[in-house]
């Protein structure tokens, strides 16, 4: 050990030459991963510092289409030093014949209980909205602006005129509230009264903000609060995580980011191997005195596996360094770019994590050219003919571990085992893909240099040769550049594919308008009205109610669905006396159309699989406050892509006989047609609420354009990596090119066929590089959209070609930049130094 390290301590004496590709890939690669894991800690943070003011109490207690009863309220107020009332529903902001979806907001004196409400001007939340001849009211800027109208103006809610007293330019708990498809308009509920907006069956949430005195223990009071009233359909939230779904969606994309991020570490690997084979293959003459001098294997092992560590830990501290300095140098841009606080810092867990990916990574791709110096001879190495053989299968064993470890270490990070394994499985698939498209590539150009495709050209003959001769070059760049671009060219397919599937599939399928709170004494007119208009092509209709499964079988409905999404929150439930024609039963038998017996549950048959539900199950289903126990006796084939009306549970009639409900429609109509039939409807029917389903799908399709952005951040972090990766191929190479271009010049080749050639290589390769690109991307993109979106995939030309042209662009970048000190190289001094 102390002779090894001496050794080490000796070599780095000569600085980090042959190193420089090496600690930029690391370097790189650790830095993506720290980066992404500050930012999601950021995010995290804030949310948990700022828990209080964005739920807007210490905790709070949720219904659905009810207020809290005697009970509940007197449970609330025995227990909180303060207790704030907000309702919330959806409702058309009409002005003229301006109407425009908005997500209304009740609240009342006390409200925000934390936190500070921002107008503008910016007058004091109480005095926007006090009544001057009519009740105040304010509202996004950008709602004010669809409707045209300024402070002081008025416009309409239902049956009340209100006045704008304010625009909102912050909400203080905006982001609980979910996914909107309106902006925001908040009134005092003392106002809504004479609005016929919140009708029996309406659909609508009441939200209870507790002030909870200081040292309150909330897991107790959650507990205390479930155990009185969980089956009654109340939910609990409160400051430890007000905000559960953009904690979720955080941590999810957070990890998908950081797997991305593993992608380019991957490349970085191939990098990092390449480089310590070439400095290896440059220490032939130190290596072979060692031997003769009787140094062990094991101690020439160790001591270059002493330097490879020290030099990991410089690449990696370097990573961890600028994976801090970046997310601190763009937190401007991304605290005004995200609705929610975040608290920037440096955080442990990230930067731990992002080291033992580097620390794992750097072993597992120097293992291999490192174990194959011990067994290498003396004899063999002063006669230069190379490196060594087979690693001994113990060094083979310890590969295996360390690949295991990373992947272990991946899914532990992650939280989940089936991305983390998708995406380990996904990039050491598509690097062996890579690996036998480079060796193909070489047999390929072995074989077409030999035959009458290059017979007469010259400088395709010479640049075939060379592809196809015993250096590492291919293999380097096909790697280094194929992962990158076959990241991009995935993250390119799956963005199209789910674009095309949304404003292209959707739409011919899709209605154009759903209305919702359409009173039980109002559908047959509001469909009679439909009916007789020749622009609408369908109309179709069912009863709306919403509930919580609550149990299955008797247990808590979580401890068996765990966190699937039909048994987190209230769900739209609905009643119907036959099967409609659009669910196809597939199992069991629907209930006669006279029914009068105990309740029965007809489920989704997909939802119901993944949930683990069969026929004879029983569900409890808290429906305004009261529990509903039906029997699961059929499943039902429900095609919720199709944006119409679909219902997860439909229960017989008799079952939901006297609960207060609401009908929902769905209107087919021409688009020419859908801004008349709206101000028609809205005009005879002003409680009634429209969604226009494009605008649903305008606000879906920004979500998704910037997961894809994000994304596309993550996969050029991998693409940067593998130009550094290719740079250093090509600076590797050069050496070997010198030699090549001074054999040609003797042989009479001028400077531009010799150019022409190592063009012709570069682009070769660049181009090989771009078509596997294409088919590992176009593979992935299929098996995103066929098994995990579960939709149509289509193969999308456009960035298919742009990933080909981007491959030979920097291939030949590259190999142009290396290749004026070959041009220049003097043959004679060449041929001569090589003796």
């Amino acid at each position: 050990m102390r002779n090894a390290a001496r050794i080490a301590r000796r070599e780095l004496r000569g600085g980090l030459r042959g190193f420089r590709v090496f600690l930029a890939c690391l370097t790189l690669g650790v830095a993506a991963i720290a980066a992404v894991g500050l930012v999601r800690s950021a995010i995290e943070a804030g949310l948990t510092d700022q828990g209080a003011v964005l739920l807007g109490g210490d905790a709070q207690m949720e219904f659905t289409y009810r207020f809290a009863t005697p009970e509940e309220r007197a449970w609330m107020e025995e227990r909180a030093e303060r207790v704030s009332e907000v309702v919330e529903f959806r409702s058309m902001a009409v002005v003229g014949d301006e109407r425009a979806l908005t997500q209304v907001k009740g609240v009342d004196d006390l409200y925000p209980l934390v936190g500070e409400m921002e107008l503008d001007p910016p007058f004091p939340l109480e005095e926007a909205l006090a009544r001057r001849g009519l009740p105040g009211a304010v509202m996004d800027r950008v709602l004010a602006d669809r409707l045209g109208i300024g402070i002081g103006e008025s416009f309409r809610l239902g049956n009340q005129n209100f006045r704008l007293g304010a625009v909102i330019v912050r909400e203080p708990d905006s982001i609980t509230g979910g996914f909107a498809f309106g902006p925001r308009t908040l009134v005092h509920s003392s106002a809504l009264g004479a609005s016929g907006l919140l009708g029996p069956g309406t659909l609508y949430e009441t939200e209870y903000r507790l002030d909870l005195p200081a040292g309150t223990d909330l897991a107790a009071a959650q507990a205390e609060a479930e155990a009185a009233f969980r089956d009654k359909g109340m939910r609990w939230s409160d400051s430890r995580r007000a905000s559960p779904g953009v904690e979720r969606f955080v941590d999810r994309t957070g990890s998908f980011l950081v797997l991305v991020g593993l992608a380019g570490l991957a490349v970085g690997g191939v990098g990092i191997s390449a480089a310590v084979r070439a400095y290896l293959e440059g220490k032939i003459a130190t290596i072979a005195t060692l031997r003769t001098l009787g140094a062990e294997g094991s101690t020439i092992f160790l001591a270059y596996l002493l330097q490879i560590g020290v030099l990991t830990a410089l690449g990696v501290a370097a990573g961890l360094l600028l994976g801090i300095l970046l997310p601190l140098a763009a937190s401007p841009f991304i605290v005004a770019s995200l609705p929610f606080p975040i608290a920037f810092g440096i955080y442990p867990a990230p930067l731990a994590e992002a080291a033992f990916y580097g620390i794992l990574t750097a072993l597992l791709f120097t293992l291999w050219p490192l174990a194959r110096t011990e067994s290498v001879r003396a004899a063999a190495l002063y006669r230069g003919t190379g490196g060594g053989g087979r690693p001994r299968w113990p060094w083979l064993l310890a590969t295996g571990a360390v690949a295991a470890l990373l992947v272990g270490g991946a899914v532990a990070f992650s939280g989940t085992a089936l991305l983390a394994l998708g995406s380990a499985g996904g990039i050491a698939g598509a690097l062996a893909v890579l690996a036998l498209a480079a060796l193909a590539l070489r047999r390929a150009a072995r074989r077409a240099a030999r035959s009458g495709l290059a017979r007469g050209r010259t400088a395709l003959r010479l640049a075939l040769s060379s592809i196809g001769g015993p250096r590492e070059e291919a293999a380097s760049v096909i790697l280094s550049l194929g992962l990158g671009l076959s990241v991009l060219a995935a993250v390119g397919q799956i963005d199209a594919n789910l674009r095309s599937a949304i404003s292209r599939d959707l739409p011919e399928r899709a209605p154009s308008y759903f209305f919702v709170d359409i009173q039980q004494d109002q559908i047959d007119g509001f469909l009679g009205r439909l009916e007789a208009d020749a622009e609408v092509s369908r109309a179709e209709a069912a009863p709306m109610l919403r509930g919580v499964l609550t149990r299955i079988n008797g247990t808590p409905a979580r401890e068996v669905a765990g966190e699937h999404w039909v048994v987190r929150g209230d769900r739209g439930i609905s009643y119907a006396a036959r099967p409609d024609e659009t669910a196809r039963v597939v199992a069991g038998t629907f209930w006669p159309e006279d029914y009068q017996g105990p309740p029965q549950v007809s489920f989704a048959a997909e939802e119901a699989a993944e949930i683990g539900l069969k026929l004879g199950d029983r569900l409890t289903v808290n429906i305004l406050g009261r529990d509903i126990e039906a029997e699961i006796t059929s499943l039902r084939e429900v095609d919720f892509s199709s944006a119409g009306m679909g219902f997860v549970m439909v229960m017989n009639p008799a079952a939901l006989q006297g609960a207060p409900h609401t009908f929902i429609s769905t209107v087919y109509a021409e688009p020419q047609a859908e801004g008349r039939i709206l101000r028609e409807l809205a005009s005879d029917y002003p409680n009634i609420t429209a969604v226009r389903v494009k605008d649903a799908i305008d606000r879906v399709s920004e979500a998704l354009s910037a997961i894809a952005t994000a994304t596309a951040w993550a996969a050029a972090a991998t693409l940067v990596t593998g130009l550094v990766v290719l740079i250093g191929a090509a600076a590797a190479g050069e050496r070997g090119r010198i030699y090549e271009a001074a054999v040609l010049k003797t042989l009479g080749a001028t400077r531009g066929r010799i150019l022409a050639s190592f063009a012709l290589r570069s682009g070769l390769l660049g181009a090989a590089a771009g078509l596997v690109a294409i088919l590992a991307g176009g593979l992935a993109g299929w098996a995103v959209m066929t098994f995990v979106m579960q939709a149509s995939y289509r193969f999308e030309p456009v960035s298919a070609l742009a990933i080909v042209a981007g491959g030979v662009l920097a291939t030949l970048l590259a190999g142009l930049g290396f290749a004026l000190r070959p041009l220049r190289a003097r043959p004679a001094q060449v041929l001569r130094s090589s003796e």
